[in-house]
């Protein structure tokens, strides 16, 4: 569950990243072809040295953790109660009506299971795209505003090994976190793990 999360985070800070320029469009436009330029940010970085993104990340983890605890409490108590059936049968401590009762009972048991398996998922994957909305959000916005003095014409994501080069000197990663880091707002974070803990 970890992993799909941090996938699906990372897709959300490339599509905002990406979008980026799209916010100074009219910039990028005024700007003659000759004062070209362009910057890229390392967006793993982003991830794990962003506070928000590092907050977020524990408290859709803590809710990981209990989901997956829950499941799996849930779990062994339906195969504890399938073992006890069969044990019982083999016994001939049951009547065949008994036996019909339990087994039914266990069906429903793993029935009851599996819509709150799906359930949690759901909720765990709302948000987690509550999560992302509120990250690329963050990371626009702020471009949008770093942008204005620096007048970049371009802003590209470097996720892994999707630039084969580019200058060090292009790589404004550290002042984009640094910028992130300032502008955000821990209170954000305590409404949330609030809101995490009621459910």
């Amino acid at each position: 569950m970890k992993k799909v999360f941090m996938a699906l985070a990372c897709v959300a800070v490339l599509a905002s990243c990406n979008n980026a320029p799209k916010a100074n469009d009219e910039q990028s436009a005024a700007a003659p072809s000759n004062e070209l330029k362009i910057a890229f940010v390392e967006v793993d970085s982003i991830m794990t040295q962003y506070t928000f993104s590092k907050e977020y990340q524990e408290v859709l983890q803590k809710k990981a953790n209990n989901i997956q605890s829950t499941l799996a409490a849930k779990q062994q108590a339906l195969q504890a109660a399938a073992a006890k059936l069969q044990q019982d049968y083999q016994a001939n401590a049951l009547t065949q009506d008994q036996a019909q009762a339990r087994q039914a009972a266990i069906q429903k048991q793993g029935q009851d299971l599996e819509a709150l398996n799906a359930r949690l998922s759901n909720e765990f994957q709302t948000e987690t795209n509550k999560f992302n909305e509120a990250l690329r959000d963050s990371i626009q916005n702020y471009i949008k505003v770093y942008n204005k003095d620096k007048n970049f014409t371009l802003i590209l994501t470097k996720a892994g090994d999707n630039i084969l080069y580019a200058a060090k000197a292009l790589d404004i990663t550290n002042e984009i976190i640094a910028g992130l880091n300032k502008a955000y707002k821990p209170a954000k974070t305590e409404k949330v793990e609030k809101t995490e803990v009621k459910k």
